[in-house]
């Protein structure tokens, strides 16, 4: 079961506790199960975008973590600009999950992070529109991660890039990586 929110995570506390009340512990197998609902997957994932010439070829690479376990994915295009990839990676990160959980995800690029926890809300209340009035950019990738976002709990988290980071290194390498096996004419 996958808390959702904080009055289904108070509900299950109550529950909880009235279990307490009758059985007078947590070694009793209903409270164990009850005690089991709040154990919470938590997925990590590292997101990152890269462009060789913006616009150009990019590609983008993502590294999901989970109970121990690592996967890596990536893709590319042959003509695209920065920030699509870094909406790309972190679109097909959240994509790759199965079902609803808990999710951290590490991006280095602020326009990732503040597009989806501070700027979406604005352009959700003005149509898709900017501040400025105009269309905002990436208006197909941005409303399909926004909807993805309602599929988990996700913490969002910046780090700065190319800044000796291991695993944000990893997940630009993976992205490079991609470009370079576009065919020779699309690198």
């Amino acid at each position: 079961m996958y808390i959702r929110n904080k009055q289904e995570k108070e509900a299950l506390n109550i529950s909880i506790r009235a279990n307490i009340y009758k059985y007078g512990n947590l070694d009793s197998q209903e409270s164990l199960l009850w005690l089991g609902y709040l154990i919470v997957d938590k997925v990590i994932l590292y997101v990152d975008g890269a462009c060789s010439g913006n616009p150009g070829p990019g590609g983008w690479g993502v590294l999901l973590q989970y109970r121990g376990t690592e996967k890596e994915l990536s893709g590319a295009e042959p003509n695209t600009t920065n920030n699509q990839m870094e909406l790309k990676a972190a679109i097909e990160g959240l994509r790759a999950l199965k079902r609803s959980c808990k999710v951290e995800v590490y991006t280095d690029s602020e326009y990732v992070k503040n597009g989806i926890t501070t700027w979406i809300h604005d352009w959700r209340k003005r149509n898709w529109r900017n501040a400025a009035k105009k269309p905002v950019k990436n208006q197909e990738l941005w409303q399909e991660l926004d909807a993805l976002t309602k599929e988990h709990e996700i913490e969002w988290h910046w780090v700065k890039g190319h800044s000796g980071h291991p695993l944000n290194d990893r997940v630009d390498e993976l992205a490079r990586r991609a470009i370079e096996q576009l065919p020779g004419d699309n690198r």
